[in-house]
């Protein structure tokens, strides 16, 4: 009997106890819901009705956040993909082109990721208007990649960029210079959700202003805010009236993320008559994918990623596609590989020399006396010959002159107080190089 007692009294307490988390939980989503409130009545007329529609989404998240329970993934419960549900790139490629690939190209929708600032490699304003290639910067080379399917196969694919607050004001400036591409050219807004006080849960923002003390108080929510920006845009009903049926989605910085024919042609004509309703590329990891988090401001910031949309579609597949495909450009170690000559360009694309023995990137990790563009671009005369490069660290303040060749593994560390100037015409080859290597003029 007081066994039965002790279960009883245990079961109280965990409903009870369960009960009480619910009614916080309550208490919590209304205290944001009034502040939400507040934070709309600052809203102008004009900024009223998409201010409203970015904080009822915000709401939603908001409310899974409180829902979520324990760790996001139970990885016990994760098991390896079906064998037929990740198809080899090879396997499509090999499927060939049709005749009538215009056609298909005519319902394909291209957008761009292009909500990011460059604020990371020491830059103002949208990341997607940094130089990266022969004085091209990102957005120049997308509209090349585009303006040549266009020319080529006599189609008219649409190109559009979904802006974040950060970039829109930027990015529509500089749209101008294209008016006479062969590119028709369109923009959105991706929603703006305000960050949270990581002990009260409560907005850190007071008003919809986002300049002054309220920089920081907002952000853009991550790349799975497409779906529903996309759709609010009137863009979505708009293509779909025109007949388009796919959209391309890559971030503007991922210069390997072009237009693949057999990948289209794969959904417009699956070898098994039943379309795909969505498409993600994977690609296998390398030494370059480890990376490390700074600290930040004692913030909460709620994101959804675009791939995560997987579960919505029917007939979902994942295509294994050479790392070619996946080349972004997050730092200036990644900036360095495609300046350099490892890549050839042509119509705005970016593939590996035919000069380089192997199919693999080098792994590249230049010292934070490099994280700025401009102190990157001070520190190389020219950009270094790295054909035959497997591994190249840089640490301290270390500059390079002209026409300088990378071999093998080349590590280079002034330490504090010193400098090493690598000399023009140099050959590394395998080299450890430290200490202190000054060359002045005479």
């Amino acid at each position: 009997m007081s066994r039965f007692v002790q279960d009883l009294s245990k079961a109280m307490s965990q409903d009870g106890a369960s009960q009480f988390q619910e009614v916080i939980r309550q208490e919590l989503e209304l205290s944001v819901k009034k502040e939400l409130e507040k934070i709309l009545t600052t809203a102008s007329s004009h900024e009223f009705e998409h201010t409203k529609k970015d904080l009822d989404g915000f709401r939603k998240l908001f409310h899974r956040f409180l829902q979520e329970k324990g760790p996001s993934v139970d990885w016990g419960k994760i098991q390896r993909p079906p064998e037929d549900s990740i198809q080899p790139y090879e396997k499509i490629k090999a499927r060939g082109l049709p005749d009538n690939i215009s056609s298909v190209l005519n319902k394909l929708v291209v957008v761009k990721l292009n909500g990011g600032l460059g604020t990371s490699m020491g830059c103002k304003g949208p990341k997607s208007l940094i130089g990266v290639r022969n004085e091209n910067t990102f957005l120049d080379l997308t509209v090349q990649q585009i303006e040549h399917l266009n020319k080529t196969y006599n189609t008219d694919v649409p190109l559009v960029l979904m802006n974040s607050f950060n970039t829109d004001e930027d990015t529509k400036k500089i749209l101008q210079k294209y008016n006479h591409c062969r590119v028709k050219i369109y923009t959105f807004n991706q929603s703006r959700y305000p960050r949270i006080n990581k002990e009260s849960l409560l907005p850190v923002a007071k008003d919809v202003s986002y300049s002054g003390e309220n920089t920081e108080a907002w952000y853009p929510p991550g790349h799975g805010d497409i779906y529903a920006s996309f759709y609010n845009s009137g863009l979505l009903d708009t293509f779909i009236g025109e007949g388009k049926e796919y959209i391309f989605v890559s971030n503007i910085d991922n210069l390997g993320a072009t237009v693949d024919l057999y990948i289209l042609n794969h959904l417009m004509n699956p070898p098994n008559g039943k379309r795909c309703e969505f498409v993600m590329e994977v690609t296998n990891k390398t030494r370059a994918d480890v990376k490390t988090l700074d600290g930040g401001l004692n913030v909460i910031q709620l994101e959804t990623a675009v791939g995560a949309a997987i579960k919505s579609f029917e007939n979902s597949l994942g295509i294994n596609v050479p790392r070619s495909r996946f080349l972004p450009v997050k730092t200036t170690s990644d900036l360095l590989l495609v300046m350099s000559n490892l890549y050839s360009l042509n119509a705005g694309s970016l593939t590996m020399s035919e000069k380089r023995e192997f199919p693999t990137v080098p792994l590249v990790k230049l010292g934070s006396s490099f994280t700025k563009v401009q102190d990157y671009l001070r520190r190389f005369e020219s950009i270094p010959d790295m054909l035959e490069l497997d591994h190249l660290t840089v640490s301290g303040d270390v500059t390079f002159g002209k026409n300088v060749s990378l071999k093998g593994t080349v590590i280079i560390i002034a330490n504090h107080g010193d400098r090493i100037d690598i000399p023009p015409g140099a050959v590394l080859e395998n080299k450890i190089v430290s200490g202190n290597l000054r060359i002045l003029d005479h």
